[in-house]
């Protein structure tokens, strides 16, 4: 996974420390920045990590979360804590993001283990919001990612979506 100038072994160190102190219970990385695993790179502004929260309730750890990172030297800036320079927003999970997250695959980048949502939950994830990025980004992946269309099949089917008409 390439991304230059994307502090990416930081961001998974967070969310790493994040995982060891108990505040959350698992994490990915989804959104535009995890689809550049699997496709051309392209653009993209800021990275997503999607967790598990431990504390099930409204804010679902998002208050001790930035706290926490704040604590380890990182700005806060609106929805985002910026490590190195790069803003990330953290997202909790619920049904197919949580399910992205669970199985997500482990990948190891300057010696730091990070955990990225695999193609097929990303192209699920962009056919449940729907925007015209996110039926672009469908379409570069169906196009240059190696997918498991079975997989891709079950799980479109488990969460009632549907691609958009190719």
């Amino acid at each position: 996974m390439s991304a230059a100038g994307i502090p990416l072994a930081e961001i998974f160190a967070a969310a790493n420390s994040l995982r060891e102190l108990g505040l959350i219970e698992d994490y990915a990385l989804g959104g535009a920045l995890a689809a550049i695993r699997y496709t051309e790179p392209f653009t993209t502004y800021d990275a997503d990590i999607f967790f598990i929260p431990t504390d099930p309730g409204l804010s679902a750890g998002i208050p001790e979360i930035y706290a926490r990172l704040h604590q380890l030297g990182h700005a806060i800036e609106g929805a985002h804590t910026v490590l190195q320079g790069f803003p990330v927003q953290w997202l909790a999970t619920t049904g197919l993001t949580e399910e992205a997250v669970r199985e997500a695959e482990t990948i190891e980048l300057e010696g730091v283990a990070g955990r990225v949502m695999r193609a097929e939950h990303l192209i699920a994830i962009a056919a449940s919001i729907g925007r015209l990025k996110d039926r672009a980004r469908i379409e570069q992946m169906w196009e240059q990612a190696d997918l498991d269309r079975g997989l891709l099949d079950a799980i479109l089917l488990r969460h009632h979506l549907k691609l958009p008409d190719r």
